[in-house]
């Protein structure tokens, strides 16, 4: 079945159809440098001949020059990476490639498991000169040990390096003496506050080889990364060249925005106007597809939406063809090892028909023979939608992905305007590697692995005399005269939490076993596993008997309940720096620090028949507490009164702050749940009606400071998508967030767009400073 033809069956739910042509590919022969034994493990798989790119990014490779290649996905980035790397390793076994007395290494460095267990199984017909072995959480004592002191081939992530093998480089001293190679693959990952934490763990890195004599060529790649010569080099530090002309064949491409309908019955212009959920189109979606054997990818943004979208599709098919339920799973972070190799397996051997994945599936695991993708919600970036459907046609076959909108402000803009989706370039990455909360704790653990001197303060950035004085002041770095040193029992890299999670994975365990079922991360875990929570794993849904904050533990047990759970939050907001100011006449708007403290307070039980509120419970959990950066705008108290006069002004701001948080991600590389936000009638540190909206990471993330940098524009299309949508009193489509800790109220639609236009009269033209 063409899956093209089936999806577009649906008729006015598909609001757009773009058709992606052919493309023939540009040849080139292998160069006479790459070892024959490699040449041959590449023809072995039907790899004779080099496209265009590849050739280019093997010069510069070849050459030693560190290389960024950015071309579309299933262009054959990897090859540039390895060929390069298993040459050197194959000239290593006559001794002709020696570093003094250390045989050559290579290191690779993915974001995810899944990807560095996906390029081990590649490697599988390197084993005459390579000894791969991946480096991670999921290894053994002996495994680990075996990899240090044999494999020459590291596969590994930013986390496990950060953690240990820097920390203990010593133990690794054969491996990271020897490197010729740092891969960073799917590098436009590294974006935000990890990004900047990814940037100082690669300068680590590059410290400790040179301290052992070692000056590796850096080689990354990613399909979707935005300038990618500025943003490799300031990733690594280094000057990196560019290969970004993609001479790769490709099949054709349909992409089809898909908008749910309103429930029948439903009047538009009344009040509550609600859509099918975009989990229940995408799970009969997902269903037609696997009836008509079309292998297909369905990506959701939750856990929990992952495993409603593979069960809606269980459900309909047991109606159908018992025979294909079992061909149909979920994959998504918090699942133990063994069940995703499991998995990832069955979908490369075409056991699974349908896979319903968070994002652990996005990056660049070679799944061949999928069909069609199916995105249930704008991914946050145009270059995740991009990395997403990517994941379809890698087998030559035509292949289709649908981005199937949720009831949101962005999705619905979105797919009304494809333009800002499809003819638009991916958005540049955001990260700031002198932020203070990221700079402090690296140089703290760079301290601990070899002494800082002032030789390494270039290496780390222009803010690190500053922090090397603050550490030194309190008392962690003590200088000598070989150096500073760190001064605490505890490992220094400890104190970087580079992925932001809020703290250590909360462990999930059911009750009557004693079994560990799952993890989730430490800052999400207070609206996730509360006492109470209503929580589903692999479709078995629980009930949380006891949150253990201090240790991080949710006993759960087995249950079937009729409702679903939802945590209710209060917070609070203080301007501690205002840094920029713009005067917009009666309307300013801010830039600077903040200081929020957030509390889950209680959670709402929700009926899974109606959707109606079955009651509240009350919760006893820690206030946490944040400082980072914001953008605020604020309105003289006359301009409020004549805007609102008839309006509610806690409403109203409370609709424009979130109508904006979930149009900024067009403007920044962000999504809705990488910012917060707060508004108040009158706020005690500007006297007047304010709105805030603030990066959700300690020190700040670039996201503010990009919505700032755009207020105007910003702001108006925030106007404008409330004005257009056909709701009456406020909706997801609109002002209504699924992550409000008021529970969406009080919200004001039509006062959002008084207040919205109050504040845009004397607002700049273009909307750029």
């Amino acid at each position: 079945m063409d899956p093209a033809d089936l999806v577009l069956r649906y008729g006015e739910r598909v609001t757009h159809v773009e058709r992606v042509p052919a493309r023939e590919a540009v040849v080139e022969p292998w160069p006479e440098w790459v070892d024959p034994a490699v040449r041959e493990m590449y023809a072995a798989d039907g790899i004779s001949t080099l496209w265009g790119h590849q050739a280019e990014a093997l010069h510069h490779v070849h050459a030693g020059r560190h290389t960024v290649i950015s071309t579309g996905t299933a262009s054959g980035k990897s090859l540039v990476f390895q060929a390069p790397a298993l040459t050197g390793l194959a000239a290593g076994r006559t001794g002709s490639s020696l570093r003094g007395n250390r045989m050559p290494t290579v290191l690779y460095l993915a974001p995810t498991k899944a990807l560095a267990a996906d390029q081990l199984r590649r490697l599988a017909g390197a084993a005459a000169f390579a000894r791969p072995a991946t480096v991670d959480g999921d290894n053994s004592r002996e495994e680990r040990a075996w990899a240090r002191d044999h494999a020459n081939y590291l596969l590994t992530n930013p986390d496990t390096l950060h953690h240990s093998i820097l920390p203990g480089h010593a133990r690794w001293t054969r491996a990271l003496g020897g490197l010729t190679h740092v891969v960073v693959d799917e590098c436009h990952h590294y974006r935000g506050v990890f990004g900047a934490h990814v940037a100082h763990v690669l300068r680590r890195l590059r410290r400790i080889c040179a301290h052992y004599g070692a000056d590796p060529t850096f080689v990354l790649s990613s399909a979707t990364v935005a300038d990618p010569e500025v943003f490799a080099s300031r990733l690594t530090g280094l000057d990196v060249v560019p290969v970004t002309d993609d001479a790769s064949p490709h099949a054709a491409r349909t992409i089809a925005l898909w908008e749910p309908p309103i429930i029948p019955g439903v009047d538009p212009t009344n009040p509550g106007v609600v859509r099918r959920s975009a989990t229940t189109e995408a799970g009969e979606l997902l269903t037609d597809l696997v009836i008509g054997k079309v292998r297909t990818l369905a990506f959701v943004r939750s856990r929990r939406g992952a495993e409603a979208v593979a069960a809606t599709a269980q459900r309909r098919l047991g109606e159908v063809d018992p025979e294909l339920v079992r061909r149909v799973a979920t994959y998504r972070g918090g699942y133990l090892p063994e069940e995703r190799r499991e998995l990832e397996q069955r979908l490369r051997s075409g056991d699974l028909l349908g896979l319903a994945s968070t994002n652990a599936l996005e990056l660049g695991i070679d799944i061949a023979g999928l069909d069609a993708v199916i995105t249930v919600g704008f991914p946050g970036t145009r270059a995740a939608l991009q990395q997403q459907f990517g994941r379809a046609g890698r087998s030559g076959r035509d292949s289709i992905g649908i981005l199937v909108a949720r009831d949101d402000p962005l999705d619905t803009f979105l797919v009304h305007h494809p333009e800002a989706l499809l003819g638009a370039p991916v958005e540049a990455s955001v990260f700031d590697p002198d932020n203070p909360y990221v700079l402090g704790p690296h140089l703290a653990a760079a301290a601990q692995e070899i002494p800082l001197t002032e030789d390494d303060f270039a290496m780390f950035g222009p803010r690190t005399a500053e922090g090397v004085a603050a550490l030194e002041a309190a008392g962690w770095l003590r200088k000598r005269q070989a150096g500073w040193f760190w001064t605490k029992r505890e490992r220094a890299s400890d104190l970087a939490d580079i992925r932001s999670s809020g703290g250590s994975p909360v462990q999930i365990v059911d009750a009557g076993t004693g079994r560990l079922i799952g993890t989730v991360d430490g800052g999400s875990a207070d609206s996730t596993v509360h006492e109470g929570a209503v929580y589903v794993h692999q479709g078995d849904v629980h009930l949380v008997d006891e949150y253990d904050v201090e240790h991080g533990v949710a006993i759960v047990h087995r249950a079937d309940p009729d409702y679903s759970t939802m945590a209710k939050s209060v917070t609070e907001i203080a301007v501690i720096d205002t840094e920029r100011t713009e005067q917009w006449g009666d309307a300013a708007m801010s830039f600077g620090s903040v200081e929020v403290v957030n509390q889950v307070v209680s959670y709402l039980k929700r009926s899974t028949s109606g959707g109606g509120v079955l009651g509240e419970e009350l919760l006893e959990l820690p206030a946490r507490t944040l400082q980072t950066k914001a953008v605020w705008w604020t309105l003289a108290p006359d301009a409020v009164s004549a805007a609102m006069e008839h309006d509610d002004v806690p409403g109203s701001a409370h609709a424009a702050e979130h109508a904006a948080i979930g149009l900024l991600p067009l403007l920044a590389t962000c999504d809705r749940w990488d910012i917060g936000g707060v508004s108040t009638a009158l706020h005690p540190d500007t006297g007047t009606m304010t709105v805030f909206v603030y990066d959700g990471y300690p020190g700040g993330a670039g996201f503010a400071e990009r919505g700032y940098e755009m207020a105007a524009r910003w702001l108006r299309v925030t106007r404008d998508a409330i004005m257009a949508c056909e709701c009456h009193d406020g909706c997801p489509s609109c002002v209504q967030s699924p992550k409000c800790g008021n529970g969406n109220e009080p919200l004001d639609k039509a006062g959002a767009v008084r207040l919205l236009d109050a504040l845009l009269v004397d607002a700049p033209v273009t909307g750029d400073h």
